[in-house]
């Protein structure tokens, strides 16, 4: 039991203001002297120096406030020695220590309590898991070294302040908060973390803010947010991580930005799998090494730029319903170069998949751009040749080279006016002979390569005429041949474009 005589003097001015609420100032007013993140705090003697249980027994209730008065806690420029340990407590006082060096991990797991400051403070860990703050969690500026910051299934009825803050954990993960609820906002803007920032299924109202912040984990997940919930993600200003960015299966009902942002390491990759987004603004400074995953991924506007663009990406199952690029075609690549460019981002992705040119195409037709539409269609089913047998390979290749897969039937009658041309000239230059001398119609050159090649119905001049020369003879099998070949294509191909495929 704590007894007021045994008390230091900077304890005892700690224990009389804390009644009233007023703060404590012990810092020593010597430029550079009073930081304690910068190691200043090891130096801090006696007249600086406050033991913990001090204040743990006043949070608990050992000088309880006067009627007409509300006690807090407030302490500035002071070395806390000891463990400051609160597990469990239920606090009625809001704390607010600045400037402070906590020689010992602060326990606040299963307490209630009120805000809760530590601002500009170096401590080596805080364990808060299934805390129930009634406030804020302000944390700015501070120093976490150590051990983690964990917020396990903690409720946090206001905002968590981790501005300018360092986490840095001996450990993977520099803040481990899977399942933290909060009604208000996360500010990590300008954060720096030495490990990664676990958010599983974490439910973030007033979202989570990390503009320019730095996140540092090579041997894994920089962030790691799978099912989590929240308003807006915003890593943008400069934003870095070393590590890979994994949000898979996140519902965020508004607004997922990474415009300007970095993710260096070589092996660094955004894993946005099953993500849920009103918004999804895929612009970053540079592309992420370790490629772009979409997959199954629901947005209503994606907006990308050519960083965005050029990653290694997987996009099976996306679907957006608006697609705007940040960036424009360059000056004379011609009117056609949007559509090639997002045909090129779809061959990025590894394999074939009809679904991303469907999903592409739908959108063209929406925005009322059938040629792009069309285009798109016939690039996917010329990936599609690549993965056929040789027969079918070759067939597509016909295909594609009469009719386009019957998205270019335009093409059919320009071979059919090359082959009667040449037809016409070839059999003008020699002299046939009759089938049945005095029958049939006389021969022309041009109604006789028609005939040839026209499979259906007939001229009169093929059966009435015929070739002992061997190249007018080749060069008619070779007509028929290429009219059935023409019409099977015109006729697959208009099915095709009834059918919309």
């Amino acid at each position: 039991m704590l007894q007021y005589d045994d008390l230091t003097q900077p304890e005892r001015a700690v224990w009389d203001a804390f009644p009233e609420g007023r703060l404590v100032d012990l810092r020593s007013g010597v430029p550079g002297a009073d930081d304690p993140r910068q190691g200043q705090g090891h130096g801090w003697g006696p007249e600086r120096t406050v033991r913990a249980e001090v204040l743990a027994a006043l949070l608990l209730g050992a000088n309880p406030a006067p009627p007409g008065a509300l006690a807090a806690l407030r302490l500035e420029g002071a070395r806390v020695v000891g463990t400051l340990d609160l597990a469990g407590a239920d606090i009625a006082q809001t704390i607010r220590l600045d400037s402070c060096r906590l020689e010992e991990p602060v326990g606040l797991r299963g307490c209630t309590t009120r805000s809760i400051r530590l601002a500009g403070c170096w401590v080596p860990g805080v364990e808060a898991s299934m805390a129930r703050i009634e406030g804020r969690l302000n944390l700015n500026g501070t120093t976490v070294e150590g051990s983690r910051l964990s917020l396990i299934n903690t409720h946090i009825s206001g905002e968590l302040v981790l501005s300018e803050a360092t986490l840095s954990a001996d450990s993977g993960w520099a803040l481990f908060a899977g399942g933290l609820v909060m009604e208000g906002a996360v500010f990590g803007r300008r954060l720096t973390a030495r490990g990664g920032l676990r958010l599983l299924g974490a439910q973030l109202s007033g979202g989570l803010f990390l503009d320019g912040a730095r996140l540092e984990n090579p041997r894994g997940e920089a962030l790691l947010a799978d099912n989590a919930t929240m308003t807006t993600l915003e890593m943008t200003e400069g934003f870095s991580a070393t590590g890979a960015v994994r949000l898979r299966g996140a519902h965020i009902t508004n607004r997922l930005s990474l415009r300007g942002a970095v993710l260096g390491d070589p092996g660094a990759a955004l894993d946005l799998t099953r993500v849920q987004a009103a918004e999804l603004d895929l612009t970053p400074a540079v592309a992420p090494p370790g490629g772009v995953d979409l997959r199954s991924a629901r947005v209503e506007v994606l907006r990308d730029n050519e960083a965005g663009r050029t990653a290694r990406l997987r996009l099976e199952g996306l679907a957006y319903a608006s697609l705007h690029a940040d960036d424009v075609p360059p000056a004379g690549t011609g009117a056609r170069a949007g559509v090639a460019r997002r045909i090129a981002w779809i061959r990025r992705s590894p394999g074939y998949s009809p679904q991303p040119y469907e999903q592409l195409a739908g959108w063209y037709r929406q925005i009322g751009h059938d040629d792009d539409a069309r285009l798109v269609l016939l690039a996917k089913q010329r990936h599609r040749r690549g993965t056929l047998h040789p027969v079918a390979r070759f067939w597509g290749h016909v295909f594609d080279a009469t009719v386009g897969y019957g998205y270019r039937p335009w093409r059919a009658g320009g071979w059919l006016l090359l082959l009667s041309l040449a037809g016409t000239l070839v059999f003008r230059s020699a002299t046939p002979t009759a089938s049945k001398q005095g029958e049939g119609p006389p021969f022309s050159a041009l109604a006789y390569t028609l005939d040839l090649l026209i499979p259906i119905g007939g001229l009169g001049q093929r059966g009435a005429w015929h070739w002992r020369d061997d190249g007018p003879m080749a060069l008619s099998y070779a007509l028929i041949a290429a009219g059935w070949l023409l019409t099977t294509a015109v006729v697959a191909g208009v099915t095709r474009s009834l059918n919309k495929n």
